[in-house]
Protein backbone atom coordinates (compact mmCIF):
# COMPACT_ATOMS: atom_id res chain seq x y z
CA UNK A 1 0.00 0.00 0.00
CA UNK A 2 0.88 3.33 -0.20
CA UNK A 3 0.49 7.01 1.50
CA UNK A 4 -2.56 9.39 0.09
CA UNK A 5 -1.53 11.02 -2.82
CA UNK A 6 0.09 14.90 -1.80
CA UNK A 7 -1.37 17.52 -3.58
CA UNK A 8 0.14 20.41 -2.19
CA UNK A 9 -2.70 21.67 -0.80
CA UNK A 10 -3.86 21.80 -4.43
CA UNK A 11 -6.76 20.21 -6.58
CA UNK A 12 -6.49 16.95 -8.39
CA UNK A 13 -7.21 16.61 -12.34
CA UNK A 14 -10.30 14.62 -11.45
CA UNK A 15 -11.21 17.14 -8.82
CA UNK A 16 -11.70 19.59 -11.45
CA UNK A 17 -13.11 17.81 -14.37
CA UNK A 18 -16.02 16.85 -11.25
CA UNK A 19 -16.57 20.12 -10.71
CA UNK A 20 -20.39 21.55 -11.56
CA UNK A 21 -19.03 24.20 -13.60
CA UNK A 22 -16.82 22.77 -16.13
CA UNK A 23 -19.95 20.03 -16.68
CA UNK A 24 -21.20 22.43 -18.92
CA UNK A 25 -18.60 21.87 -21.36
CA UNK A 26 -19.19 18.31 -21.89
CA UNK A 27 -15.61 17.14 -21.00
CA UNK A 28 -13.98 13.73 -21.86
CA UNK A 29 -10.93 12.23 -21.29
CA UNK A 30 -9.18 11.34 -24.22
CA UNK A 31 -5.76 10.64 -22.69
CA UNK A 32 -3.58 9.72 -20.04
CA UNK A 33 -6.84 8.46 -17.90
CA UNK A 34 -4.71 7.05 -15.21
CA UNK A 35 -3.41 10.42 -14.35
CA UNK A 36 -6.31 12.12 -13.06
CA UNK A 37 -5.13 11.94 -9.35
CA UNK A 38 -2.13 14.59 -11.24
CA UNK A 39 -2.14 17.74 -8.58
CA UNK A 40 -2.99 20.99 -9.88
CA UNK A 41 -1.38 23.90 -9.05
CA UNK A 42 -2.36 26.73 -11.67
CA UNK A 43 -4.71 27.15 -14.00
CA UNK A 44 -3.39 29.08 -17.27
CA UNK A 45 -4.80 30.20 -20.69
CA UNK A 46 -2.36 29.80 -23.27
CA UNK A 47 -2.66 29.85 -27.24
CA UNK A 48 0.70 30.01 -27.62
CA UNK A 49 2.45 26.90 -29.55
CA UNK A 50 5.53 27.66 -27.16
CA UNK A 51 3.55 27.69 -24.14
CA UNK A 52 5.87 24.62 -22.28
CA UNK A 53 8.71 27.25 -21.65
CA UNK A 54 6.63 29.41 -19.71
CA UNK A 55 5.63 27.32 -17.38
CA UNK A 56 6.70 26.12 -13.76
CA UNK A 57 5.09 22.68 -13.52
CA UNK A 58 2.14 21.85 -11.86
CA UNK A 59 -0.36 24.14 -14.72
CA UNK A 60 -3.37 23.06 -15.88
CA UNK A 61 -3.27 24.54 -19.75
CA UNK A 62 -6.87 25.38 -21.53
CA UNK A 63 -6.27 26.45 -25.23
CA UNK A 64 -8.63 26.03 -28.40
CA UNK A 65 -5.51 24.92 -30.34
CA UNK A 66 -6.11 27.70 -32.87
CA UNK A 67 -2.37 27.83 -33.60
CA UNK A 68 -1.74 23.93 -33.62
CA UNK A 69 -4.17 23.15 -36.56
CA UNK A 70 -2.97 21.53 -39.70
CA UNK A 71 0.21 20.51 -38.71
CA UNK A 72 0.72 16.77 -36.69
CA UNK A 73 4.70 17.44 -35.67
CA UNK A 74 3.69 20.92 -34.28
CA UNK A 75 0.85 19.10 -31.96
CA UNK A 76 3.18 16.22 -30.55
CA UNK A 77 5.80 18.29 -30.02
CA UNK A 78 3.22 20.81 -28.43
CA UNK A 79 2.71 17.59 -25.76
CA UNK A 80 6.29 16.86 -25.48
CA UNK A 81 7.22 20.32 -24.14
CA UNK A 82 3.98 20.45 -21.72
CA UNK A 83 5.34 16.98 -20.53
CA UNK A 84 8.86 18.41 -20.09
CA UNK A 85 7.67 21.32 -17.90
CA UNK A 86 5.38 19.09 -15.72
CA UNK A 87 2.40 20.34 -16.40
CA UNK A 88 -0.90 18.57 -14.70
CA UNK A 89 -2.98 18.26 -17.96
CA UNK A 90 -4.19 19.66 -21.31
CA UNK A 91 -7.69 21.00 -21.72
CA UNK A 92 -8.57 21.40 -25.52
CA UNK A 93 -11.83 23.35 -26.66
CA UNK A 94 -13.61 21.29 -30.04
CA UNK A 95 -14.71 23.35 -32.42
CA UNK A 96 -12.82 26.46 -33.37
CA UNK A 97 -9.62 24.61 -34.58
CA UNK A 98 -10.58 20.80 -33.84
CA UNK A 99 -13.80 19.21 -34.55
CA UNK A 100 -13.08 16.38 -33.12
CA UNK A 101 -9.54 15.21 -30.55
CA UNK A 102 -6.82 15.18 -33.20
CA UNK A 103 -4.80 12.08 -33.29
CA UNK A 104 -1.55 12.90 -33.19
CA UNK A 105 -1.75 14.85 -29.48
CA UNK A 106 -4.24 12.16 -28.75
CA UNK A 107 -1.44 9.54 -28.99
CA UNK A 108 1.49 11.60 -27.61
CA UNK A 109 -0.11 12.38 -24.36
CA UNK A 110 -1.47 9.17 -24.57
CA UNK A 111 2.24 7.58 -24.50
CA UNK A 112 4.04 10.60 -22.21
CA UNK A 113 1.22 9.93 -19.59
CA UNK A 114 -0.56 13.91 -19.85
CA UNK A 115 -3.83 13.81 -19.11
CA UNK A 116 -5.77 15.07 -21.54
CA UNK A 117 -9.18 16.51 -21.88
CA UNK A 118 -11.50 17.91 -25.05
CA UNK A 119 -14.82 20.13 -24.15
CA UNK A 120 -17.01 19.11 -26.70
CA UNK A 121 -19.68 22.24 -25.96
CA UNK A 122 -18.35 26.00 -26.39
CA UNK A 123 -17.25 26.90 -22.65
CA UNK A 124 -15.99 29.99 -21.27
CA UNK A 125 -12.04 29.64 -19.77
CA UNK A 126 -12.40 32.46 -17.75
CA UNK A 127 -15.43 30.80 -15.98
CA UNK A 128 -13.42 27.71 -15.02
CA UNK A 129 -10.05 29.93 -14.00
CA UNK A 130 -11.87 31.81 -11.70
CA UNK A 131 -13.67 28.87 -10.22
CA UNK A 132 -10.35 26.99 -9.79
CA UNK A 133 -8.63 29.84 -9.32
CA UNK A 134 -10.36 30.99 -5.95
CA UNK A 135 -10.99 27.16 -4.65
CA UNK A 136 -7.04 27.18 -4.74
CA UNK A 137 -6.44 30.38 -2.94
CA UNK A 138 -8.86 28.78 -0.21
CA UNK A 139 -6.93 26.12 0.13
CA UNK A 140 -4.01 27.35 0.44
CA UNK A 141 -5.33 30.01 2.92
CA UNK A 142 -6.66 26.68 4.92
CA UNK A 143 -3.53 24.84 4.95
CA UNK A 144 -1.20 27.61 5.93
CA UNK A 145 -4.25 28.42 9.27
CA UNK A 146 -3.92 24.80 9.84
CA UNK A 147 -0.03 24.22 9.72
CA UNK A 148 0.19 27.58 11.87
CA UNK A 149 -2.28 26.14 14.52
CA UNK A 150 -0.86 22.91 14.98
CA UNK A 151 2.58 24.03 15.35
CA UNK A 152 1.29 26.82 17.95
CA UNK A 153 -0.31 24.24 19.47
CA UNK A 154 2.26 21.88 20.00
CA UNK A 155 5.40 24.23 20.62
CA UNK A 156 2.88 25.58 23.51
CA UNK A 157 2.73 22.07 25.02
CA UNK A 158 6.43 21.59 24.03
CA UNK A 159 7.88 24.65 25.74
CA UNK A 160 5.49 23.81 28.43
CA UNK A 161 7.10 20.59 29.14
CA UNK A 162 4.46 18.23 28.11
CA UNK A 163 4.52 14.65 28.17
CA UNK A 164 4.65 13.02 24.84
CA UNK A 165 1.16 11.53 25.02
CA UNK A 166 0.31 15.42 25.59
CA UNK A 167 1.43 15.94 22.22
CA UNK A 168 -0.03 12.64 20.67
CA UNK A 169 -3.45 13.82 22.23
CA UNK A 170 -3.21 17.43 20.43
CA UNK A 171 -2.28 15.96 16.73
CA UNK A 172 -5.31 13.27 17.38
CA UNK A 173 -7.64 15.81 17.88
CA UNK A 174 -6.62 17.44 14.63
CA UNK A 175 -6.57 15.17 12.45
CA UNK A 176 -9.66 13.12 13.96
CA UNK A 177 -7.93 9.59 13.14
CA UNK A 178 -6.00 7.45 15.48
CA UNK A 179 -2.36 8.45 15.82
CA UNK A 180 0.29 5.72 16.18
CA UNK A 181 3.95 6.29 16.63
CA UNK A 182 6.35 3.30 16.27
CA UNK A 183 9.80 2.32 16.43
CA UNK A 184 12.06 1.06 12.98
CA UNK A 185 10.73 -2.12 13.65
CA UNK A 186 6.77 -0.75 13.36
CA UNK A 187 6.87 -1.83 17.10
CA UNK A 188 4.16 0.34 18.56
CA UNK A 189 5.43 2.91 21.29
CA UNK A 190 2.44 5.18 21.79
CA UNK A 191 -0.92 5.80 20.54
CA UNK A 192 -3.85 8.72 20.96
CA UNK A 193 -7.37 8.89 19.67
CA UNK A 194 -10.14 7.22 20.65
CA UNK A 195 -9.88 4.20 22.25
CA UNK A 196 -12.36 2.22 20.29
CA UNK A 197 -10.66 3.23 16.83
CA UNK A 198 -7.17 3.03 18.45
CA UNK A 199 -7.87 -0.86 19.71
CA UNK A 200 -9.41 -1.27 15.73
CA UNK A 201 -6.17 -0.63 14.47
CA UNK A 202 -3.78 -2.47 17.55
CA UNK A 203 -6.00 -5.55 16.84
CA UNK A 204 -4.86 -5.62 12.94
CA UNK A 205 -1.06 -3.88 13.53
CA UNK A 206 0.84 -7.29 12.71
CA UNK A 207 -0.78 -7.27 9.62
CA UNK A 208 -0.66 -3.39 8.94
CA UNK A 209 3.37 -3.77 9.79
CA UNK A 210 3.84 -6.10 7.69
CA UNK A 211 2.22 -3.48 4.50
CA UNK A 212 5.21 -1.36 2.43
CA UNK A 213 5.77 1.29 4.18
CA UNK A 214 4.11 0.42 7.29
CA UNK A 215 0.62 1.75 6.15
CA UNK A 216 -2.71 0.06 5.48
CA UNK A 217 -4.20 2.24 1.86
CA UNK A 218 -5.60 5.77 1.51
CA UNK A 219 -5.86 8.18 4.81
CA UNK A 220 -3.02 6.46 6.11
CA UNK A 221 -0.08 8.52 5.94
CA UNK A 222 3.07 8.43 7.62
CA UNK A 223 5.72 10.59 8.18
CA UNK A 224 9.44 9.62 9.65
CA UNK A 225 10.56 10.81 12.81
CA UNK A 226 14.09 11.21 13.46
CA UNK A 227 17.17 14.00 13.58
CA UNK A 228 20.83 14.57 14.32
CA UNK A 229 21.29 12.42 10.86
CA UNK A 230 19.51 8.82 12.22
CA UNK A 231 15.89 7.98 12.19
CA UNK A 232 14.30 6.90 15.17
CA UNK A 233 10.22 5.78 14.04
CA UNK A 234 7.43 7.19 12.24
CA UNK A 235 4.05 8.76 12.99
CA UNK A 236 0.95 7.07 11.20
CA UNK A 237 -2.30 8.96 10.61
CA UNK A 238 -4.62 5.67 10.65
CA UNK A 239 -7.56 6.62 8.09
CA UNK A 240 -7.43 10.19 7.74
CA UNK A 241 -10.82 11.48 6.18
CA UNK A 242 -9.35 14.89 4.83
CA UNK A 243 -7.48 15.66 2.12
CA UNK A 244 -4.11 14.70 1.26
CA UNK A 245 -2.55 17.13 1.67
CA UNK A 246 -3.58 18.55 5.05
CA UNK A 247 -3.16 14.80 5.91
CA UNK A 248 0.40 14.75 4.88
CA UNK A 249 1.08 18.34 6.19
CA UNK A 250 -0.31 17.21 10.15
CA UNK A 251 1.79 14.25 9.27
CA UNK A 252 5.05 16.48 9.17
CA UNK A 253 4.04 18.74 11.94
CA UNK A 254 3.68 16.22 14.18
CA UNK A 255 7.01 14.27 13.27
CA UNK A 256 8.85 17.80 13.56
CA UNK A 257 7.35 17.81 16.82
CA UNK A 258 8.03 14.73 18.27
CA UNK A 259 11.72 15.42 17.34
CA UNK A 260 11.69 18.76 19.22
CA UNK A 261 10.49 17.13 22.56
CA UNK A 262 12.84 14.15 21.93
CA UNK A 263 15.73 16.33 21.61
CA UNK A 264 14.60 19.00 24.64
CA UNK A 265 13.75 16.21 27.04
CA UNK A 266 17.57 14.37 26.17
CA UNK A 267 18.22 10.80 27.35
CA UNK A 268 15.27 10.52 29.53
CA UNK A 269 12.97 10.56 26.24
CA UNK A 270 12.70 6.74 25.93
CA UNK A 271 9.64 6.19 24.11
CA UNK A 272 9.55 2.47 24.29
CA UNK A 273 10.24 2.84 27.49
CA UNK A 274 7.37 5.46 28.36
CA UNK A 275 4.84 3.09 26.17
CA UNK A 276 5.99 0.21 28.65
CA UNK A 277 5.34 2.34 31.62
CA UNK A 278 1.55 3.85 30.39
CA UNK A 279 1.17 -0.24 29.46
CA UNK A 280 2.13 -1.67 32.83
CA UNK A 281 0.44 0.89 34.67
CA UNK A 282 -2.81 0.69 33.03
CA UNK A 283 -2.74 -3.25 33.95
CA UNK A 284 -1.53 -2.59 37.45
CA UNK A 285 -4.21 -0.14 38.15
CA UNK A 286 -7.57 -1.90 36.74
CA UNK A 287 -9.00 1.08 35.09
CA UNK A 288 -8.45 -0.85 31.89
CA UNK A 289 -9.88 -4.27 31.78
CA UNK A 290 -6.62 -6.73 31.11
CA UNK A 291 -7.92 -8.45 28.37
CA UNK A 292 -8.64 -5.10 26.45
CA UNK A 293 -4.81 -3.97 27.24
CA UNK A 294 -4.14 -7.40 25.01
CA UNK A 295 -4.37 -5.34 21.40
CA UNK A 296 -1.74 -2.73 23.06
CA UNK A 297 0.93 -5.54 24.60
CA UNK A 298 0.96 -7.28 20.94
CA UNK A 299 1.44 -4.23 18.90
CA UNK A 300 4.46 -3.02 21.72
CA UNK A 301 6.08 -6.46 20.61
CA UNK A 302 5.08 -8.53 23.54
CA UNK A 303 3.69 -12.23 22.68
CA UNK A 304 0.54 -13.00 24.25
CA UNK A 305 -0.97 -16.02 22.99
CA UNK A 306 -0.28 -19.47 24.22
CA UNK A 307 2.43 -17.43 27.00
CA UNK A 308 3.19 -17.44 30.09
CA UNK A 309 3.34 -14.46 32.31
CA UNK A 310 5.83 -13.56 35.02
CA UNK A 311 5.83 -10.32 36.49
CA UNK A 312 9.12 -8.87 38.70
CA UNK A 313 10.13 -5.97 40.14
CA UNK A 314 13.47 -5.05 40.66
CA UNK A 315 14.73 -2.53 43.70
CA UNK A 316 17.24 -0.56 42.13
CA UNK A 317 17.72 -1.69 38.87
CA UNK A 318 18.13 0.36 35.37
CA UNK A 319 15.80 -0.15 32.99
CA UNK A 320 18.59 -0.19 30.19
CA UNK A 321 20.48 -2.59 31.12
CA UNK A 322 17.47 -4.68 32.09
CA UNK A 323 16.37 -4.27 28.72
CA UNK A 324 20.04 -4.98 27.34
CA UNK A 325 19.94 -8.28 30.18
CA UNK A 326 16.35 -9.37 28.39
CA UNK A 327 18.06 -9.49 24.66
CA UNK A 328 20.90 -11.13 25.86
CA UNK A 329 19.15 -14.09 27.06
CA UNK A 330 16.68 -14.07 24.82
CA UNK A 331 13.46 -13.62 26.96
CA UNK A 332 10.53 -11.31 25.61
CA UNK A 333 9.18 -8.68 27.89
CA UNK A 334 8.02 -4.98 29.08
CA UNK A 335 10.04 -3.03 31.06
CA UNK A 336 9.30 0.15 32.73
CA UNK A 337 9.99 1.82 36.27
CA UNK A 338 6.40 2.32 38.43
CA UNK A 339 7.65 3.47 41.19
CA UNK A 340 10.82 5.10 42.66
CA UNK A 341 13.61 2.55 42.63
CA UNK A 342 11.47 0.03 41.81
CA UNK A 343 11.86 -1.16 37.88
CA UNK A 344 8.53 -3.36 36.51
CA UNK A 345 9.38 -6.79 34.03
CA UNK A 346 7.25 -8.58 32.38
CA UNK A 347 8.26 -11.89 31.08
CA UNK A 348 6.17 -13.10 28.16
CA UNK A 349 7.45 -16.92 27.99
CA UNK A 350 6.57 -19.81 25.85
CA UNK A 351 4.42 -22.69 27.89
CA UNK A 352 7.26 -24.80 26.99
CA UNK A 353 10.11 -22.85 29.07
CA UNK A 354 10.12 -23.17 32.59
CA UNK A 355 9.44 -20.05 34.81
CA UNK A 356 11.48 -20.27 37.86
CA UNK A 357 14.73 -21.88 36.40
CA UNK A 358 14.43 -19.29 33.95
CA UNK A 359 13.87 -16.39 36.43
CA UNK A 360 16.38 -17.57 38.70
CA UNK A 361 18.68 -17.35 35.99
CA UNK A 362 17.87 -13.97 34.95
CA UNK A 363 18.27 -12.46 38.59
CA UNK A 364 21.43 -14.51 38.76
CA UNK A 365 22.92 -12.64 35.56
CA UNK A 366 21.63 -9.52 36.86
CA UNK A 367 22.98 -9.93 40.65
CA UNK A 368 26.16 -10.78 38.57
CA UNK A 369 26.38 -7.65 36.67
CA UNK A 370 25.05 -5.32 39.56
CA UNK A 371 27.62 -6.88 42.34
CA UNK A 372 24.39 -7.87 44.31
CA UNK A 373 22.77 -4.81 44.57
CA UNK A 374 19.37 -5.31 42.61
CA UNK A 375 16.92 -7.40 44.30
CA UNK A 376 14.38 -9.42 41.90
CA UNK A 377 10.92 -9.99 43.64
CA UNK A 378 8.48 -12.07 41.74
CA UNK A 379 4.88 -12.57 41.76
CA UNK A 380 3.72 -16.06 40.94
CA UNK A 381 3.62 -16.74 37.07
CA UNK A 382 0.00 -16.40 35.55
CA UNK A 383 -1.10 -18.19 32.34
CA UNK A 384 -3.31 -15.17 31.07
CA UNK A 385 -3.03 -11.52 31.10
CA UNK A 386 -6.41 -11.40 33.53
CA UNK A 387 -4.35 -12.37 36.57
CA UNK A 388 -1.16 -10.71 36.08
CA UNK A 389 -2.04 -7.56 37.57
CA UNK A 390 -3.05 -9.55 41.15
CA UNK A 391 0.49 -11.38 40.46
CA UNK A 392 2.20 -7.74 39.95
CA UNK A 393 0.79 -6.41 43.07
CA UNK A 394 2.33 -8.84 44.85
CA UNK A 395 5.72 -8.58 43.31
CA UNK A 396 5.78 -4.75 43.99
CA UNK A 397 4.54 -5.27 47.42
CA UNK A 398 7.29 -7.87 47.78
CA UNK A 399 9.60 -5.40 46.68
CA UNK A 400 8.69 -2.79 49.03
CA UNK A 401 8.99 -5.41 52.02
CA UNK A 402 12.77 -6.08 51.04
CA UNK A 403 13.64 -2.55 51.96
CA UNK A 404 15.97 -2.34 54.79
CA UNK A 405 15.64 -5.76 55.28
CA UNK A 406 18.87 -8.03 56.93
CA UNK A 407 21.16 -9.56 53.83
CA UNK A 408 21.01 -12.89 52.63
CA UNK A 409 17.76 -12.61 50.36
CA UNK A 410 17.61 -15.60 47.74
CA UNK A 411 18.41 -14.29 44.34
CA UNK A 412 14.63 -13.95 43.19
CA UNK A 413 12.35 -12.65 46.51
CA UNK A 414 8.55 -14.14 47.01
CA UNK A 415 5.94 -13.21 49.45
CA UNK A 416 6.80 -16.51 51.19
CA UNK A 417 10.39 -14.92 51.89
CA UNK A 418 9.20 -11.62 53.31
CA UNK A 419 7.07 -12.83 56.30
CA UNK A 420 6.68 -10.34 58.88
CA UNK A 421 8.34 -7.68 57.13
CA UNK A 422 5.61 -8.10 54.73
CA UNK A 423 2.63 -8.12 56.81
CA UNK A 424 3.97 -4.54 58.20
CA UNK A 425 4.28 -3.19 54.82
CA UNK A 426 0.49 -4.39 53.70
CA UNK A 427 -1.04 -2.76 57.26
CA UNK A 428 1.62 0.59 57.15
CA UNK A 429 -1.93 2.85 56.92
CA UNK A 430 -3.88 1.39 59.26
CA UNK A 431 -4.47 3.66 61.87
CA UNK A 432 -4.28 0.73 64.84
CA UNK A 433 -0.95 -0.21 63.51
CA UNK A 434 0.40 3.08 63.23
CA UNK A 435 -0.61 4.03 66.98
CA UNK A 436 0.57 1.10 68.17
CA UNK A 437 4.22 1.48 66.36
CA UNK A 438 4.05 5.31 68.25
CA UNK A 439 3.31 4.02 71.84
CA UNK A 440 6.26 0.78 71.94
CA UNK A 441 8.59 3.20 70.37
CA UNK A 442 7.68 6.80 71.71
CA UNK A 443 10.51 6.57 74.54
CA UNK A 444 13.00 6.70 71.46
CA UNK A 445 11.00 8.57 68.62
CA UNK A 446 9.81 11.37 70.96
CA UNK A 447 11.47 15.07 70.04
CA UNK A 448 12.45 15.35 73.15
CA UNK A 449 14.25 12.66 73.81
CA UNK A 450 15.61 11.79 70.27
CA UNK A 451 17.47 8.41 69.17
CA UNK A 452 20.83 9.29 69.80
CA UNK A 453 21.43 6.61 67.70
CA UNK A 454 20.11 4.01 69.55
CA UNK A 455 17.18 3.22 66.78
CA UNK A 456 19.53 1.78 64.35
CA UNK A 457 21.55 -0.47 67.05
CA UNK A 458 17.87 -1.91 68.52
CA UNK A 459 17.33 -2.48 64.70
CA UNK A 460 20.40 -4.34 64.01
CA UNK A 461 19.83 -6.77 67.55
CA UNK A 462 16.68 -7.35 66.68
CA UNK A 463 17.07 -8.33 62.90
CA UNK A 464 19.97 -10.68 63.97
CA UNK A 465 18.08 -12.41 66.26
CA UNK A 466 19.29 -10.56 69.52
CA UNK A 467 23.09 -11.26 68.80
CA UNK A 468 24.99 -9.11 70.61
CA UNK A 469 28.31 -10.29 69.65
CA UNK A 470 27.21 -9.30 65.81
CA UNK A 471 25.32 -6.51 66.55
CA UNK A 472 28.99 -4.78 68.64
CA UNK A 473 30.43 -5.93 64.88
CA UNK A 474 28.25 -4.15 62.82
CA UNK A 475 28.09 -1.07 64.43
CA UNK A 476 32.13 -1.04 65.19
CA UNK A 477 31.73 -0.37 69.00
CA UNK A 478 32.99 -2.83 72.22
CA UNK A 479 30.47 -5.42 73.92
CA UNK A 480 30.69 -2.52 77.46
CA UNK A 481 29.83 0.38 74.98
CA UNK A 482 27.03 -2.13 72.94
CA UNK A 483 25.38 -2.81 76.24
CA UNK A 484 25.49 0.46 77.41
CA UNK A 485 23.28 1.05 74.74
CA UNK A 486 20.99 -1.34 75.05
CA UNK A 487 20.54 -0.68 78.53
CA UNK A 488 19.22 3.18 77.68
CA UNK A 489 17.22 1.56 75.00
CA UNK A 490 15.55 -0.62 77.95
CA UNK A 491 15.00 2.17 80.30
CA UNK A 492 13.60 4.47 77.86
CA UNK A 493 11.28 2.04 76.43
CA UNK A 494 10.56 0.35 79.49
CA UNK A 495 11.06 -2.94 78.26
CA UNK A 496 13.13 -6.02 78.55
CA UNK A 497 14.81 -7.11 75.53
CA UNK A 498 15.58 -10.80 77.01
CA UNK A 499 12.02 -11.35 77.87
CA UNK A 500 11.00 -12.89 74.14
CA UNK A 501 7.26 -11.61 73.97
CA UNK A 502 8.68 -7.79 74.71
CA UNK A 503 11.81 -8.34 72.37
CA UNK A 504 8.95 -9.50 69.63
CA UNK A 505 6.44 -6.60 70.44
CA UNK A 506 9.86 -4.15 69.56
CA UNK A 507 10.23 -5.98 66.48
CA UNK A 508 6.93 -5.68 64.84
CA UNK A 509 6.65 -1.86 66.36
CA UNK A 510 10.16 -1.75 64.70
CA UNK A 511 9.16 -3.05 61.42
CA UNK A 512 5.61 -1.37 61.29
CA UNK A 513 7.53 2.02 62.05
CA UNK A 514 10.19 1.50 59.08
CA UNK A 515 7.21 0.32 57.00
CA UNK A 516 5.22 3.86 57.53
CA UNK A 517 8.42 5.98 57.12
CA UNK A 518 9.69 4.19 54.30
CA UNK A 519 12.98 3.10 55.83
Amino acid sequence: MTTAPTLEHGLSVRQILALERIAAGEPEVVAAADHLDRPVRWVHVAEAADVGVMLSGGEMILTTGVLLAGDVRTQTEYIRSLHRAEAAALVLGLGRAFPSPPDGMRRAAERYGLPMVVLHRPFPFAELTEEVQSRLVRRKFAAVSLSEGIRTALTGLITAGAPLQSLLDEIAAHSACPVVVTNLAHRVLATAGERPAVDDVLRDWGRIARQPGGVDGEGWIRAEVGGRGERWGSVVLCGYRGDGASGRLLADRAAEALVLHRMLAGPTANWAEQSARCLLSDLLSGVVPARQLLPRARAAGLPVNRRTFVPLVVRDGDPGQLERLLRLLGLHGLVAELAERATAVLLSLAHDQAAEPLTAHFATRLRAETGASSVVAAGPARAALDDVPEALREALHVAEAVAGAPPGLPAVVRLGDVRLRGLMRLMRDDPRVQAFAERELDGLLSREAGDDGLLPVLRTYLATGRNKSRTAQLHHMSRPALYRRLESIEDRLGVDLDDFEQAASVHIALLAHDAQSGT
